[in-house]
């Protein structure tokens, strides 16, 4: 390739196999060019379950203002109560205070305080992390419970992995995307080159398709389509064919229904290096090579 290309993996919603697919594809591409890996699903990170991290760095991730309560100034005139949307504010016969769980951060009621006794402090969302696999630098995150801005954190992780294959020379960055259409499905999509949706053959699974097509189309990344389980439901299968080929859109693999994934996925490994020769590693490796001529044109 001649210059570092972003692969980014989506899916219209979660347990499509999203993550299977891209520990898969680390492992194939691997093998043909020096990679970076990034898991931007921070809401419910899984990539490092099937590649066994070794962790090198620790960072905090710091997002968001968080409402505090100074006891000494506070007056008790119940006014940042009254205005409170999300009842976040807990009185006291001594002091109102702030529940952490429940505070958005807005700051109305730090606004609207007479006293000035409430103030916004910078809160720790998440932790974001550097590891090393077997396939390549991995660069991952954790975001804490009831925290928001999942999208900053993103594109923290993102950017990471983006800046290390530049300064290494790596060819190739794969992203695994967080499921659904939101705004960490964007932060995903920024900048990529090329977008893998993976599909089931369901009733909702062309609607599925749809949406993520929409995403990545809003922001011009071309895309390919990797069905998962298509033996599992001839019509849907075709169907879904049938529309990407009326959206002028290359179905790069159709992979069966195999146990094996499961399997492979308990003992941690992908299941190209878990069974290597069987059915479900020749249609990914089938894939990843239309894939890597795409990302080569």
């Amino acid at each position: 390739m001649d210059a570092m290309k972003q692969l980014v993996i989506l899916s219209g919603k979660g347990g499509t196999g999203k993550t299977s697919v891209a520990a898969a594809l680390a492992h194939l591409a691997s093998q043909e060019l020096p990679c970076v890996l990034a898991d931007a699903d921070v809401d419910a990170a899984n990539l490092e379950l099937v590649l066994e991290p070794n962790r090198l760095e620790e960072h905090q991730f710091w997002s968001g203002q968080l409402a505090v309560i100074d006891p000494d100034k506070c007056e008790l005139c119940g006014r940042c109560y009254d205005v409170c949307r999300f009842e976040a504010i807990i009185p006291g016969e001594d002091t109102y205070r702030v529940d952490p769980l429940a505070c958005e951060g807005c700051a109305l009621c730090i606004y609207q305080c007479p006293e000035g006794a409430i103030h916004g402090e910078e809160q720790q969302a998440g932790l974001w992390f550097r590891s090393d696999t077997r396939f390549g630098p991995l660069f991952h995150a954790h975001l804490f419970a009831a925290q928001e801005n999942s999208g900053k954190l993103v594109t923290m992780v993102k950017q990471q992995g983006r800046l290390l294959a530049l300064d290494e020379g790596r060819e190739l960055l794969i992203v695994d995307g967080p499921p659904g259409i939101g705004c960490p499905v964007i932060s995903a999509s920024a900048g990529a080159d090329l977008a893998l949706l993976v599909v089931e053959p369901t009733v909702s699974g062309i609607h599925d398709l749809q949406r993520a097509l929409a995403t990545v189309n809003h922001f011009r990344v071309p895309a390919l389509v990797c069905i998962n389980k298509a033996d599992i439901n001839a019509v849907h299968t075709a169907s879904i064919e049938a529309y990407c080929e009326a959206q002028g859109i290359e179905v790069v693999g159709k992979l069966p229904y195999d146990t094996v994934v499961t399997e492979a996925m308990v003992r941690g490994q992908a299941v190209t290096t878990y069974e290597p020769e069987g059915a479900m590693a020749s249609a990914l490796r089938e894939a990843w090579l239309r894939i890597r001529a795409r990302l080569e044109e």
